[in-house]
């Protein structure tokens, strides 16, 4: 009995707090950070940036977590560095020209460009793809009545909502091949090469070419395909996402290899946060079931029956305030970093050229310095009070701040809402992994809740 009590408390993250990540408590050389980071990257992160605002890392690296200089380097003066080199040689394969690495004037373009897609006023039409997946997601939870591993259910769901907003409007074009490509496609960008973390060139051979980059090409030739299908049929008007981008290809007269490149860079920004975030948010509530009900109730009684609507999500400030939560624990872009193009100081800390500047966000949404009973589980926060700029950046902040957070958190609120409204969650036996951390925040393992139809 008492081995199944340590068992539960261990699901739970020891005395009732959510797991956390395990971060570095001793000193990191940067061969061991080099070695380390490529399987988890919050094995390299000091622990310490949780109790401190600034840290020095190895060699040139800066780790930062002080809410000015965070703002003042991501939209203040550091607004000009670029995406860290090593970002580049992880992902530049899968994504190319794409908004996510593009700098400068090609950068500037290609936001202008793509801003109006996600735009509020195109909302609406995306949320009722949204609600569809939503309404297969519960009834999958509803008709489990047992253990259900929500992070690969949730994944699944994401998957359904890119076919749907983004892959759509093919017979030739199976969802099967689609859905398979995009986790072939996520699993190969998710793989960190030493190479790449020591910023070695990229000329020299990574292990990772070894697994074939037959997963990026395929999912590009996919995505040419269902361009083309849809340029060919196209709706009167925009019914999807997919319409709306070739809406902006069309009069923008931009190169389809471009559009292609960007395509797979929102599946790449949008797939797995997703996911990750409604699976923690389960979690979470599976923790805590009073909150778990209150929301339901809200749930219930802003959309009783049928999808739910862009119009109601108003009506659901909880719901809301508990999504802002998850994404101060678990925010699945825990970490990014940007490359000192020249000497820069900012509160008395020195940036010099080539230096690389990291913002671990994990450890700043639970600095407790910061943040009231930094690592519990408090969503009232999120209700009646305001944070200072910076300390709270879940899509980063500044000009490249993550263009689709508006849709990133509708999206998380369809699904969540849809799932309370015909299942219960709750804890099971199963120790829940503390999450790891390599192109995005991961579950570290299956994460097992069990589910029962309400």
């Amino acid at each position: 009995m008492m081995e199944k009590s340590n068992t539960v408390m261990k699901a739970l993250g020891g005395s009732g707090q959510p797991v956390a990540a395990q971060l570095a408590v001793d000193d990191v050389s940067l061969i061991d950070f080099a070695k380390k980071a490529g399987k988890n990257i919050f094995s390299v992160i000091p622990d310490a940036t949780r109790t401190q605002k600034y840290l020095k890392g190895p060699a040139n690296i800066h780790y930062v977590c002080d809410p000015e200089m965070v703002t003042e380097l991501l939209a203040g003066v550091g607004r000009r560095f670029p995406k860290s080199q090593f970002t580049r040689n992880v992902i530049g394969a899968a994504v190319g020209n794409g908004m996510i690495l593009a700098e400068g004037e090609q950068w500037r373009a290609q936001r202008h460009r793509y801003a109006p897609l996600f735009a509020a006023r195109n909302l609406p039409v995306l949320t009722s793809h949204f609600a569809a997946t939503g309404e297969e997601l519960a009834s999958f939870f509803a008709r489990a009545e047992g253990e259900v591993d929500v992070a690969d259910s949730t994944q699944e769901a994401t998957l359904a909502n890119i076919s749907r907003v983004m892959f759509s409007g093919s017979e030739t074009v199976s969802k099967q091949d689609i859905r398979q490509g995009m986790r072939s496609f996520t699993d190969y960008i998710s793989y960190m090469s030493l190479f790449d973390l020591m910023g070695l060139p990229s000329w020299l051979p990574r292990l990772k070419w070894l697994r074939s980059k037959k997963s990026i090409t395929d999912l590009r030739q996919l995505t040419r395909e269902v361009i083309a299908n849809r340029q060919a049929q196209r709706h009167a008007e925009p019914e999807d996402f997919l319409d709306l981008l070739i809406e902006a290809l069309e009069s923008d007269q931009e190169d389809v290899e471009t559009t292609v490149d960007n395509l797979l860079t929102f599946v790449a920004a949008g797939y797995e946060t997703s996911a990750n975030t409604v699976a923690w948010a389960l979690y979470l509530l599976a923790m805590h079931p009073e909150v778990q009900e209150t929301l339901r109730d809200e749930v219930k009684q802003a959309c009783p029956t049928g999808p739910i609507t862009f119009e109601t999500l108003s009506k659901m400030p909880r719901l809301k305030a508990h999504v802002l939560e998850t994404l101060r624990l678990y925010p699945a872009g825990a970490l990014f970093a940007r490359d000192a193009t020249d000497q820069t100081e900012i509160n008395g800390v020195t940036f010099k050229k080539g230096d690389v500047i990291m913002f671990p966000v994990y450890s700043l949404h639970r600095n407790e310095l910061l943040w009231e009973q930094a690592s519990q589980y408090k969503p009232e926060r999120f209700l009646d009070q305001k944070y200072s700029r910076g300390q709270f950046i879940p899509f980063g902040d500044g000009p490249r701040i993550c263009i689709g957070a508006q849709y990133a958190e509708t999206e998380i609120m369809v699904l969540l809402g849809s799932a309370l409204r015909r299942a219960s969650f709750s804890m099971s036996d199963h120790p829940v992994a503390p999450p790891n951390l390599t192109f995005t925040m991961r579950p570290g393992g299956p994460l097992i809740l069990k589910s029962t139809p309400v």
